[in-house]
């Protein structure tokens, strides 16, 4: 019976060695707060213009930061922050057009702003140097969605486009709250009241941001390594990444029982291109990713236009099942590193593996490094008369 708990337990220090991994593309807390004082001081700008139609515009977050999905580019020190600016005063008799103009307008007329200010196709960009940049994207209300829509300039600024950032934000939220059933820790509670008195407990989790959060990152780091060396603009993007993952995490939540996180992001990254839509009109091929939150948006519009984007997108769907597959089966530190740094990025595995050795080391100092019985390396505090030492750097089994 403990034999078996071995190779769960080995699940658990490889699922918490990817939440290290995560922690380490997330902004700073200097970073965050600096990006939260900054989009603050623009939307007090913004309201405090002359003109009426800005004085009621809001601001708010959109994207991965509002989601807590962030992941740090690869190669850079900068972050995206995604703010939608709301004009509730206008109307969709508005051009897009001039919608973004006044936005920029009320920007140029701060010096500071006009200093760092950029022009996108649809969006303003404020670039924070060596830390972050804010994307300002104008809105109006979308009269036509139940569900508090907004409508946002195409990038050709010729039309409107439906979009719900604060639906698909809170839509999001309620999937990332559901909590998986974990086997593992409900026949461990059990097995616990009569287990041997010379079985140490078992090694206490680690406490995750959020598992769909984590899920979600995850895949956007492998998205980026994958595609570093490839055709980036064929690389797919976050909000195909997020949905997917979202959905497939509610329905792997609600029917299934797994024996550990590491299982669930197998699960869940494995049923994402299930929920992707397609129909074959006179030979080929239509996408659709609908965002449920409003009418008329689909996120893989752009495979429609460039088929080459979904085939990427599969390309990729089945690398990282594979590259999942390997980091399951990896054998020893060395093994486990070369997986982690060829699907993830040689800078963070470096990192987190090194950190596992201090860890390690600092834990044997302590003389609370241990191998239980037929369970495998840890470093739970356990009387040492039951435990036996261990002499040098091993990971279950493996130098």
């Amino acid at each position: 019976m403990y034999m078996e708990r071995r190779p769960a337990l080995k699940k658990v220090e490889i699922f918490g060695l990817l939440e290290r991994l995560c922690e380490r593309l997330e902004p700073s807390e200097t970073q965050t707060n600096r990006a939260q004082s900054s989009y603050e001081a623009v939307g007090r700008w913004l309201a405090d213009a002359e003109d009426n139609r800005l004085a009621t515009s809001g601001i708010y977050l959109q994207g991965s930061i509002a989601l807590g999905t962030t992941v740090k580019p690869i190669g850079q020190n900068e972050y995206d922050v995604d703010l939608v600016c709301h004009l509730p005063a206008f109307g969709q008799w508005l051009p897009p057009a001039l919608c973004k103009q006044i936005v920029g307008d009320r920007l140029k007329a701060n010096q500071r702003y006009n200093n760092i200010l950029q022009e996108k196709p649809r969006c303003w960009r404020l670039n924070y140097a060596d830390e972050f940049h804010l994307d300002i994207t104008p809105s109006i209300p979308n009269a036509n969605c139940a569900n508090g829509g907004e409508l946002v300039p195409d990038k050709a600024l010729s039309t409107w486009k439906p979009s719900n950032p604060k639906g698909y934000r809170d839509a999001f939220k309620r999937r990332a709250e559901l909590v998986p059933q974990m086997r593992l820790l409900m026949s461990y509670a059990e097995d616990r009241a009569r287990a041997d008195a010379d079985i140490e407990p078992f090694p206490e989790r680690p406490r995750f941001k959020g598992l769909l959060c984590r899920i979600v990152q995850i895949a956007k780091r492998h998205r980026d390594s994958y595609f570093l060396e490839r055709n980036m603009s064929l690389a797919p993007i976050s909000v195909i990444i997020t949905t997917l993952a979202a959905w497939s995490y509610e329905h792997c939540v609600r029917t299934m029982v797994f024996d550990s996180e590491l299982d669930v992001l197998h699960a869940v990254i494995r049923h994402m291109r299930t929920f992707i839509l397609s129909n074959t009109i006179e030979g080929r091929v239509y996408w659709a990713i609908w965002n449920e939150t409003t009418e008329g948006e689909n996120f893989a519009e752009r495979w429609n236009a460039e088929p080459a984007k979904a085939a990427a997108f599969f390309e990729w769907h089945a690398a990282i099942m594979l590259d999942l597959e390997r980091l399951s089966a990896a054998e020893g530190l060395d093994g486990l590193g070369r997986t982690l740094a060829s699907s993830f990025g040689q800078a963070p595995a470096r990192e987190i593996i090194q950190e596992m050795l201090d860890s390690m080391s600092a834990a044997r100092s302590a003389r609370m490094l241990a191998v239980a019985p037929a369970i495998g390396l840890t470093t739970a505090k356990v009387p040492m008369a039951r435990a036996t030492s261990v002499r040098s750097n091993t990971f279950y089994g493996a130098s």
